[in-house]
């Protein structure tokens, strides 16, 4: 595998909900935002069309799963999916559940907060997030 010294995702060393030979997905423990994930492709390329067509289509349909694993376990009124890495230049996705009463809603998670989401609620989405690694482990196997 090609790595870059310094990339955080090169080094990244949390539990993968699946890891396979091209890339990971994980979910990440964000207490905002229970249900978020990313697939993170293990080469350090920058941009989708780095990839081979073959390696595009793969990771398209790994985000796509991802997707439906979020939408049936985390039940939410809309699922943000994007790939940046201005931050951090590595190719990864994410995949983001989202609510009319989350913190950013409806602006994108990265933006000022208008609202604080009630604690109940994120505990109960929190909960929810536990079946979440399972369900796309089904996904993938």
């Amino acid at each position: 595998m090609t790595k870059q010294a310094g990339c955080e995702l090169c080094e990244l060393s949390a539990p993968s909900a699946w890891r396979g030979d091209k890339f990971s997905v994980i979910v990440v423990d964000d207490a905002n935002y229970p249900g978020f994930c990313r697939v993170i492709w293990h080469d350090h390329v920058r941009e989708m069309s780095d990839l081979s067509r073959d390696d595009r289509l793969l990771v398209n349909d790994a985000v796509f799963l991802v997707e439906e694993a979020v939408r049936d376990v985390m039940q939410p009124l809309k699922v943000n999916v994007a790939s940046l890495g201005n931050v951090v230049p590595h190719l990864h996705w994410h995949i983001i559940p989202r609510y009319a009463d989350d913190a950013h809603f409806p602006a994108p998670v990265w933006a000022q907060a208008v609202r604080e989401t009630p604690s109940t609620i994120l505990a109960a989405r929190r909960a929810l997030a536990g079946q979440l690694g399972a369900a796309i482990a089904r996904r993938f196997n």
